[in-house]
């Protein structure tokens, strides 16, 4: 029995990812040297729900499911904007841009989270909280880091950096390199027009 690692995304358009690339590059520059480890931007995405190890052969049955699930829910805009730090900018962990979630995301989320628990996947501990991370700070981060990834946090803005119009979910594939994660794209949910 194959397993693969899996999780259901929402893709976002090239415009915001090409500022997000901008936001990125200009945090690596203000933070130089310390061990943060920057998510490449073609694999930025807005997590819906991280499945984990999946079996393969469960893999239609999940595309069904998430089908039948998504296909109630209208297409809808989302937007991007502001930088904040996971569990709080004063102590980062998860360093992300935000995004403005209208309700039918919020209700499409819960309804994912509750049919995959049906499935056996555990649902989060944490309340979901729509966020796009641009990178993670290490663990070995000394407090003199992490006092200036706050400081840096707390000086820069990032304003509205664009919208996105959500018309599918994605169920992706993770695979872990060396090189870092790399993703695949296994099924698309259409939403309602």
């Amino acid at each position: 029995m194959s397993v693969i690692r899996a999780f259901i995304a929402i893709d976002l358009p090239s415009e915001v990812l090409h500022c997000l690339d901008d936001v990125e590059n200009q945090l690596k520059q203000s933070l130089d040297g310390i061990s943060i480890r920057w998510v490449p931007v073609e694999n930025i995405h807005l997590t819906l729900k991280f499945l984990g190890d999946v079996s393969e052969s469960n893999i239609d049955m999940l595309t069904d499911i998430l089908q039948t699930t998504v296909s109630s829910f209208k297409q809808f805009e989302l937007s991007v904007g502001g930088l904040g730090a996971y569990p709080k900018p004063r102590r980062p962990r998860v360093i992300w841009v935000g995004v403005e979630a209208p309700p039918e995301l919020m209700s499409a989320q819960r309804s994912i989270e509750s049919e995959m628990a049906h499935l056996g996947y555990a649902r989060d501990k944490r309340p979901f909280n729509p966020h796009l991370t641009l990178g993670r700070v290490s663990r070995h981060s000394t407090n003199k880091d992490v006092r200036r990834i706050a400081e840096v946090l707390k000086s820069q803005t990032v304003g509205y950096i664009g919208s996105a119009r959500v018309t599918a979910f994605h169920l992706y594939r993770s695979d872990l390199k060396p090189s870092g994660a790399e993703y695949t794209r296994l099924f698309s949910a259409e939403l309602m027009e």
